[in-house]
């Protein structure tokens, strides 16, 4: 390794050291390398082992590297969903003295999708429209903070579950721009257009390749980010006015932000001359509202509607127990190591890298509602954690590392196997079931 090598990190990992720097990253030995899915990229990514830990390093330019590593700890300060950065390095030559490109290294996001392994054989409309919504609103919090993307696309983005919906995760920040000042309208609608013309591109791409179900129309899934980003973008940003008998408006309008999991830190409220009419306007909009509440209540730090998920059994269980009139934040933990916590200890170990504990439970309580529907009454927890393992959960790959296809809960028999319920293999974890109400 050259004694010129240089490594910009805010954390050194002693581990980045022995890494074989002063060799091409296309000709890496398979000991270093992670076969993991990515998506399509201008440069050449790979994913290798680090620590305890799998990360993604691009080759590029030492100027575009350092630039992005600074971008990616810029928005993860402003709370925007993206890769994790962990290093630049530069200086790297080779055994000859020759020069390679620098690299940036970046986290690899756990139990995280390219939008190309989210389905097998074809992509469906209803996988397809949910992506395009989850980059809608990621490009909403981008916009809001100030950041122009520039390259907007399916590709450079990355897809978690999130309780039957997708959050997404920037992972290309090179060609993005911060500004303090806010964007113009213009450059709002240049992202908006790349966006458009991007995941059109994307699609027909699948298109051409015959992984796009019959009939699906690849400019209408397109067409979908620009209306769902004008709505979302309208919902955050419109000024209303009403009578200024009409405060509750006021009110309402907040509620409406929470419900699309947004707070307002800052609003503006102006009256006429003559005090008749008001006009308000929200100025200062953080996204979300259902995490800081659950991370709040109970420490869990999960996706938006994962925690709207989780906040909705919460809320029923306070009403089912009779507690709506007592302390919250006890009613919570309660519900935390009653309901919340049996159902995670009791996935089985091996089974635990499927998916995460909160959209584990999100499907538990899916499968629950299905199974009750096909009985026509409600079935105990225990029993349909029994079912969600050995019928769904058990037959999907593990996404925290290897990504496969879907398993729906709908395409499955709700028959129950027999015997016991399994439990986790740890010795602390056993689970009264009593608890499972």
């Amino acid at each position: 390794m050259s004694s010129a090598l240089r490594i910009t990190a805010s954390t050194i990992d002693p581990a980045l050291l022995s890494l074989p720097w002063s060799t091409s990253l296309a000709e890496w030995p398979s000991q270093h390398i992670v076969f993991l899915p990515k998506g399509l990229s201008r440069h050449l990514v790979r994913f290798a082992n680090l620590s305890d830990k799998v990360v993604a390093i691009k080759e590029t330019t030492e100027q575009m590297a350092r630039r992005e590593y600074d971008m990616l700890g810029n928005l993860s300060r402003l709370d925007i969903p993206c890769v994790s950065r962990v290093a630049v390095i530069a200086g790297r030559t080779d055994d000859n003295g020759e020069p390679l490109p620098a690299a940036l290294v970046t986290a690899h996001l756990k139990f995280s999708l390219p939008y190309r392994a989210l389905f097998t054989q074809v992509l469906r409309p209803d996988t397809a429209a949910r992506l395009v919504d989850a980059l809608a609103v990621l490009l909403v919090r981008l916009h809001n903070v100030g950041f122009f993307w520039g390259d907007v696309s399916l590709s450079n983005t990355l897809f978690r579950r999130d309780a039957g919906a997708y959050a997404a995760y920037l992972v290309d920040a090179e060609t993005g721009e911060l500004h303090e000042s806010g964007l113009t309208r213009g450059q709002r609608l240049h992202d908006l257009d790349v966006a458009r013309t991007n995941i059109a591109g994307e699609i027909m791409d699948l298109e051409a390749g015959g992984r796009l179900e019959g009939g699906v129309d690849a400019v209408a899934i397109a067409d979908g980010i620009v209306s769902s980003y004008h709505s979302l973008w309208g919902a955050l940003t419109d000024q209303e006015t009403f009578a200024a008998n009409e405060s509750w408006r006021i009110t309402e309008r907040v509620k409406r932000l929470n419900d699309l999991g947004f707070d307002i830190d800052e609003m503006s409220i102006d009256s006429t001359a003559d005090g008749t009419r008001v006009s308000i306007q929200p100025k200062v909009v953080d996204a979300g509202h259902h995490q800081r509440r659950l991370l709040r209540l109970t420490g869990l730090d999960v996706e938006e509607n994962q925690a709207r998920r989780l906040l909705n059994d919460l809320d029923e269980f306070a009403a089912r127990v009779s507690r709506l009139g007592t302390d919250e934040e006890m009613v919570a933990h309660e519900w935390l190591t009653r309901v919340f916590e049996p159902v995670v200890k009791a996935i089985p170990w091996d089974l635990r890298a499927k998916l995460e504990p909160a959209e584990v439970f999100h499907q538990v309580l899916e499968h629950r509602w299905y199974m009750s529907q096909a009985r026509g009454r409600s079935v105990p927890l225990a029993e349909t954690l029994t079912s969600y393992i050995e019928n769904v959960l058990r037959h999907r790959r593990d996404e925290a590392t290897v990504v496969g296809p879907q398993t729906e809960t709908l395409s499955l028999a709700m028959s129950l196997p027999t015997g016991a319920v399994p439990v986790s293999e740890d010795e602390d974890d056993d689970v009264d079931w009593r608890d499972l109400v």
